[in-house]
This record gives C-alpha cells, sequence and structure tokens, in this order.
C-alpha cells in the first residue's frame, strides 16, 4: 500500500516538514555530484554498525562515529529511496508537527531518527554495510500519528490482484499493517547473516516507530 495523501485538517503551516524535505533533496542533490566519491562521503558520514561498535568498546574516544546516527538520516540510496521518504514524511508529518509544535517536532524527528539507527546497531553490530535514509526518523513520524490520528482517512494505492485501486482507509489499518510488515521482517532477518550483503534495515523502522510512540504524548504541546 502507498499513502498519497490524508483527510487530516491541520491549523498551521508545516514549515519544518518542508524544510526537512528540501533539506533531503538537497543533500541527495549533493550526492549525485560526487560521482565515484560517493562510497567515500558515506563511509564518512553513514551509520556503519561495525564501527560504532568497535568505538563502544574500544579505550580510544571516536566521538565522529556517533555523530553518524545523526548525519545518516539525510542521506539516501537512490531517486526511489528519496521519494518514498519524501512522500511519508509529506503525508504524514505536517498533522503530527502541527500537534507537537514547530521546534518539539524538530527535536521529536531527529530522536527517533537516532533511536532507530541505534537499534539497527544493536541488532546487527557486525555489519559493514553503510546505512543510510530518514525512514527511521519518519518511522517515529507513523508512530506518533497511527496515536493522534488513528481514525484520519489515508487516500491509499492499494494493489488488488493484477489492478491498482485508490481507496481511502483508516489510518491505523494503513500504517498498522505497516507496522506488522516491519516486524516480521525484522523477525525474519534475524535469522540471515547480512554482514557484506544489502538489504533494508528494518530494526531501525520498527525502532523508530516504537520510538515515536513512546515520545508523542510527551512532546506534545498543551495550550
Amino acid at each position: 500500500m502507498i499513502p498519497i495523501k490524508d483527510r487530516n485538517i491541520r491549523r498551521s503551516f508545516p514549515v519544518v516538514t518542508i524544510l526537512l524535505i528540501l533539506s533531503n533533496i538537497l543533500v541527495f542533490i549533493y550526492e549525485l555530484s560526487l560521482g565515484a566519491n560517493l562510497d567515500i562521503f558515506f563511509g564518512h558520514f553513514s551509520v556503519i554498525p561495525n564501527h560504532i561498535y568497535q568505538a563502544l568498546h574500544s579505550e580510544l574516544l571516536k566521538p565522529f562515529v556517533f555523530i553518524t546516527l545523526l548525519t545518516s538520516l539525510f542521506l539516501h540510496g537512490g531517486w526511489l529511496h528519496l521519494g518514498g521518504n519524501m512522500l511519508y514524511l509529506w503525508v504524514f508529518g505536517d498533522n503530527v508537527e502541527d500537534k507537537l509544535g514547530h521546534i518539539r517536532f524538530l527535536f521529536f524527528y531527529l530522536l527517533s531518527g537516532i533511536a532507530a539507527s541505534a537499534l539497527h546497531v544493536y541488532f546487527d553490530p557486525m555489519s559493514s554495510i553503510p546505512t543510510v535514509g530518514a525512514s527511521g526518523a519518519i518511522s517515529g513520524v507513523l508512530g506518533a500519528y497511527i496515536l493522534m490520528f488513528p481514525k484520519a482517512r489515508v487516500l491509499t494505492l492499494v494493489p488488488i490482484f493484477i489492478f491498482i485501486q485508490l481507496i481511502e482507509l483508516p489510518a491505523y489499518i494503513v500504517l498498522g499493517l505497516w507496522f506488522v510488515l516491519q516486524f516480521f521482517n525484522g523477525i525474519l532477518s534475524l535469522g540471515y547473516e547480512t554482514a557484506g550483503t544489502g538489504g533494508v534495515a528494518w530494526w531501525a523502522h520498527i525502532g523508530g516507530f516504537v520510538t515515536g510512540l513512546a515520545l508523542a504524548i510527551p512532546f506534545k504541546k498543551y495550550k
């Protein structure tokens, strides 16, 4: 299922959501300009679980390794990766920002992403594969959305056999099924050796979503 838009009126302009989207796009354009140097760039600014694991177990302090938990949130591996993430952020981010307030939303987003990357490192500490993408932080937004707006209608592309239908579904179904898919794929991934292979950081998605659920209420603005 692919969400297209939601039927959920917001009261304020989503300035942080838009700035986050623009930031991700600009960083991706910079990535494209690097050409053969992109791998070096990813090596410096993406999350590499084994590097963080080694830093945690080393007597020498290597603080920059931990900064990658933040910088990796603005990197993407391709147009489809970027487009999918930005679509989810645009559909669901504006209402969560409206509910939390602009500054709280920014910190909420970044903390969700950091927690998501940390859980990915925990479950796959020996991996030497660079992990990039905003999906962990956006998963936190989805967790907050399903808690705050469970019955909001979401216009969704749904494949039915060989046909694709546009259907309005409540958010708890769209995002609930999304989380179930991430969870079962995360469980299945535990049975495979991922070091040296590509793939989706399922546990980053799970960690971000759960973090979003946990932070949504304390981060909510009160009047």
